[in-house]
């Protein structure tokens, strides 16, 4: 798995590629924990995202709940492969997917 970040103040684009699995979701959750304190306004781009697991799908799923106090989150470019593990697990309901 690969992750980019690119910041612009109090907003960051995180951009995922690869899979997001059991091996790689602890390296995912640590890169957003060190980026998102005064993050306002996150973009998970997961346009490079070919697989996620349920261990990937808690890092998702715990970031959202920290920028819901803090900011907002958008989750971009979802792949179809993706989005069917999202709208199977509810996740279409939770996040903001554009």
């Amino acid at each position: 798995m690969e992750i980019n970040s690119d910041r612009n103040g109090e907003k960051l684009t995180i951009a995922i590629e690869g899979r997001l699995d059991t091996n790689t979701a602890p390296e995912l959750d640590n890169a957003i924990k060190n980026d998102i304190a005064d993050i306002k306004d996150l973009t998970l781009d997961l346009s490079g995202l070919e697989y996620v697991s349920s261990a990937g799908l808690r890092v998702i799923l715990a970031t959202q709940k920290i920028m819901n106090s803090q900011g907002k989150m958008v989750v971009t470019n979802v792949q179809d492969m993706v989005m069917e593990v999202f709208e199977a697990t509810g996740f279409t309901d939770v996040l903001t997917i554009e």
